[in-house]
């Protein structure tokens, strides 16, 4: 921030500077007191004209005290602060968001349903299939998955998507 304001803010309904340390008036509904919402009104006349907009029900105008410009100065520069270690942080995440893949504690389980792999291969060869093949397919899907989460990790992202398998694919 350059320049210092002039005034805490301006009213919601004539756009009035509200001056530091002055009384403002706030609505009593939570959902006009949100920090991206903020409603604030230099006069009771100016939140009664947002009441019929706003169809509260039961609704009454709060007396407020503006705070000092040292004290808006301050909460200024330590919400910046707060917003510039929360952007560090999650940068910091995405850096480390690449995945480690242990093989401790992970089911071993068929991935295949059984059933319909053998109906397809005999539908489109005549063939049978081998027990022994499900196991085989299983582990494939197995390294293939690792390899999407790996892929997907390094994107940035939590989510395994098609994509991640298709450019797993397309480089062998």
């Amino acid at each position: 921030m350059d320049e210092a304001p002039s005034h805490y803010k301006l009213c919601s309904e004539c756009k009035k500077p509200i001056a530091f340390s002055a009384d403002y008036f706030r609505c009593s509904v939570s959902t006009c007191n949100r920090k991206r919402t903020g409603l604030f009104f230099c006069s009771v006349s100016c939140w009664d004209a947002h009441v019929p907009m706003m169809r509260h029900r039961d609704a009454w105008a709060e007396k407020a005290k503006a705070p000092s410009r040292e004290q808006y100065l301050a909460e200024q520069a330590e919400e910046e602060e707060e917003e510039a270690s929360k952007m560090a942080a999650e940068e910091a995440d995405k850096q480390r968001r690449i995945v480690g893949l242990s093989d401790d504690g992970l089911p071993k389980e068929v991935l295949v349903v059984v059933s319909k792999l053998k109906a397809y291969v005999k539908a489109r060869s005549g063939m049978s299939t081998s027990d022994t093949a499900i196991d085989v397919l299983s582990n494939h899907l197995r390294k293939l998955c690792d390899e999407a989460i790996r892929h997907a990790g390094t994107a940035g992202r939590k989510t395994v998507m098609d994509r991640d398998f298709e450019a797993i694919l397309k480089g062998k």
